[in-house]
Formats: structure tokens, sequence, C-alpha cells
């Protein structure tokens, strides 16, 4: 693929990817209440998700995900709970500085899977990879060399922008000392991560 097709892809992409939705809602919630390290499998596991959405559309399984529509439902609505779920424990956590938290162990692949989740059922996600893409990628053309550079654009693209947005929230939350404080932010990042969840939920 030549680099002008490579940088509007780029383009295209990042702005889909750094544009407020529910994803980005989700991923700030959690980093203002638990610190920017119990967030990364989490956005590793939305990155992921786009890859899977890429693969699809490049594979032309279009027609195949318009079939399994009641599965991909189901993964969204899966994900929605799992959002639900995390918005509870928020709401309901003591608070905690960041040093007293405990070690992640098995919940880092939890979050994981529930960002994976989340974006397999994401609409925002399908319609760009379904409609939008392929107006800014000849997919019939594409070679196996082009779908590894566009794989790592992806990738590199997905991670620092969600990443970034962590860190910055994550700053946020390190000016804050005053527990009374602290509780609060932690039932409104709750509030936004169950509304982030209804959000996916409720569109077609």
């Amino acid at each position: 693929m030549d680099l002008a097709g490579l940088l509007v892809f780029a383009g295209v992409y990042f702005l889909a990817v750094a544009s407020p939705g529910p994803g980005i809602a989700a991923i700030v919630a959690r980093s203002l209440s638990t610190g920017f390290r119990r967030v990364v499998p989490f956005v590793l596991g939305i990155a992921a998700g786009d890859l899977v959405w890429l693969t699809f559309s490049v594979l032309g399984l279009s027609v195949l995900m318009q079939s399994f529509h009641g599965l991909f439902l189901a993964i969204k609505y899966a994900g929605c709970a799992y959002l639900v779920y995390l918005a509870w424990k928020l709401w309901t956590a003591p608070v905690k500085s960041l040093e007293d938290q405990p070690p992640m162990s098995g919940e880092g692949l939890r979050l994981f899977f529930g960002g994976l989740a989340l974006t397999l059922g994401n609409p925002k996600v399908m319609v760009f990879f379904v409609s939008i893409l392929p107006l800014v990628v000849d997919l019939n053309a594409i070679t196996p060399l082009a779908f590894a550079e566009i794989v790592a654009l992806t990738t590199l693209i997905i991670n620092t922008t969600l990443l970034g947005y962590a860190f910055l929230a994550d700053r946020a939350r390190r000016l804050v000392s005053s527990p009374k404080t602290m509780r609060r932010i932690n039932r409104i990042t709750g509030g936004v991560m169950a509304g982030a969840a209804a959000a996916i939920a409720t569109r077609g």
C-alpha cells in the first residue's frame, strides 16, 4: 500500500478513535477511579476488538457478520453488562490511594475480555470497519503486506490514543487528595460508565 493511502487511512482512523464515545468515556472513568495501570488491559481488549473487525472486513466477512447478527448482539449486551458491573464496583468501592490497591491478579484478563466484548458489539466500530473502511482502502486489492501495514498502524493509533486519554485522566486523579472528593469522583465516573453501557446498548 502506498504512503498516501496509509496516511489517509491513519488520519480517518485516528479521528474515529479519538472522537468521544462510550468507549472513551469508560476508559476515562475507570482511569480516574482506579489509576492508569488498571485500565491498560481494558484498552488492550478494545484494540484487539478493532483488529478482529479489521480482519473480518479485509476477508470480506461482512455478509457473515450480518448473518450472525444475533451472536454479535449477544456479545454487545455482554460487554454492556460488564460495563454496568464495573460501574457498580466504582460506585460502591471504598476510597483507596493508588498505593493501597491490591494487585490485579485475574482482573486483568477479565478487563481485557470486557474491552474485547464491548468493541465487538459497539455499533460505532462496526460502522467504521464495515462501511467507512472500504471507502478509504480498496479491500479487493489489498495484499498481505498492505494488511500487515494497516494492522501495525491500527495497533499503534488505537493504543497510543486510548492510553493517552487514560494517562491524562490518571494525572488528574493524582491531583486529588481529599477522600470525600475521591468518593464523589468514584460515583460520578461509575455513573458515566453506566451511561456508556446504556448508550451502546440502545444503539442499533
